[in-house]
């Protein structure tokens, strides 16, 4: 039988809203004001347009929902938790190319050309490059050192390298790009701004799609030019794979090494034992979560953990919240590379799970490890309070990290 536990005696007025703050306490950790709401799996929430929703903290409710098809990840059905500069009460719908914002049976099409090409082998198989391009990193960051921000020399550009292998774009217009996906999850941007940015990048990549048709080489784009996708639609998958792919991990790899840094027994730990690397990974991805949160709508009503949905309802899915769930990780706010963090949803679940887990995975397994070894010395060149944090972005990290060593 379901219940609804906060709906008795509750006006709208003193439901919470979704917490954001983190300038106070560890900043790894979600903030307080959220770790406050996480003792019951699933609460009502307030959205920024007074739409009365719900807050998934659990990680079975959090599970069940994004596994289930009655909830909806279109754009246009759902309510935003916080307000956005520039955003118009009602969302748009996707733009073309857009999977994220997209249900069956769009989703699927989109989703079965693209799975086959985001194979685990097919991901492995880019080790090797994804080593040359760390290497070359690690070089470049060597000869200008013994200072740098880590986030300019490493993160940053490794990841960039790869996407633009993957996809065959050419590396030397990374910088045009880069700019354009930091606007598109830029919080505090305008609307103007994002718009000006996505279509400066779906420009791009509508020039690149040409270029692929017309002389296709070994990649991603060229390949995808076989099937029936149209122009607009290879654009706009594309520039949603280039952006994704460039910024998450981006994040991942600065975010992950200011807390190993932090951290200095498990920084230790995957010195003295680089095996430990595929482990340290999944545990980084549970510990900071840095794609938060997942939200989807509910297409009618649906029973989860013993909680009704009503139909229309949003659900708001926080990732870092069910990632510190103590009923699924004992001792979740402690980072411990030792720990089998499988069961994770740092990708999401369910049929829109992250399309490039795996090379995210081969990224990160290879990085950390090689940027350790080549700097035994490596630590922060600021106090740890003076790191600035990206805290306004979709994607959570550091504005810079700024690092030194020891020259031998």
């Amino acid at each position: 039988m379901s219940h609804d536990p906060n709906a008795v005696g509750t006006t709208t007025d003193d439901l919470p809203t979704l917490p954001t703050d983190r300038h106070t306490g560890c900043p790894f950790d979600p903030p307080e004001g959220l770790t406050a709401l996480s003792d019951e799996p699933m609460r009502r929430m307030r959205y920024a347009d007074g739409h009365v929703g719900r807050l998934v903290t659990g990680h079975a409710a959090a599970r069940a929902t994004l596994a289930d098809p009655r909830f909806s990840s279109r754009y246009e059905l759902l309510h935003l938790p916080e307000p956005m500069e520039g955003m118009p009460g009602q969302i748009p719908p996707a733009p073309i190319g857009d999977i994220i914002g997209l249900d069956a049976p769009e989703h699927t099409r989109y989703r079965r050309l693209l799975t086959g090409r985001f194979t685990v082998r097919r991901m492995r198989q880019l080790t090797e490059r994804v080593e040359r391009f760390t290497k070359e990193c690690l070089d470049a960051m060597e000869e200008a050192g013994p200072t740098a921000d880590l986030v300019e020399a490493f993160a940053q550009p490794v990841p960039a390298l790869v996407i633009c292998e993957l996809l065959g774009v050419p590396y030397s217009d990374r910088e045009r790009f880069q700019s354009q996906v930091a606007t598109l999850f830029d919080q505090t941007a305008d609307a103007g701004a994002k718009g000006d940015a996505h279509t400066a990048l779906l420009q791009y990549l509508g020039e690149l799609v040409l270029a692929k048709r017309a002389e296709p080489t070994d990649d991603l784009l060229s390949d995808l030019t076989t099937s029936d996708l149209t122009d607009e639609e290879l654009a706009g998958i594309g520039g949603l794979l280039l952006a994704a792919g460039l910024d998450t991990t981006a994040n991942m790899l600065a975010l992950g090494t200011f807390a190993l840094l932090s951290n200095p027994d498990q920084l230790d730990a995957l010195r003295a034992d680089p095996g430990l690397a595929a482990q340290t990974v999944e545990e980084l991805l549970r510990y900071l979560s840095v794609a938060d949160p997942l939200l989807r709508s509910a297409l009618e009503d649906v029973e989860v953990d013993g909680t009704l949905i009503k139909a229309g309802e949003t659900v708001t899915v926080s990732v870092q919240a069910v990632n510190r769930d103590p009923r699924r990780f004992p001792d979740p706010d402690r980072l411990d590379i030792h720990r089998k963090a499988t069961g994770h949803l740092a990708f999401g679940h369910g049929v829109h799970q992250c399309l490039g887990q795996q090379l995210a995975r081969v990224e990160m397994a290879v990085a950390f490890p090689a940027l350790l070894a080549r700097f035994p010395t490596l630590r922060l060149a600021v106090p740890p309070r003076e790191v600035p944090l990206r805290e306004r972005s979709n994607i959570y990290g550091v504005v810079s990290l700024p690092v030194t060593w020891d020259q031998v």
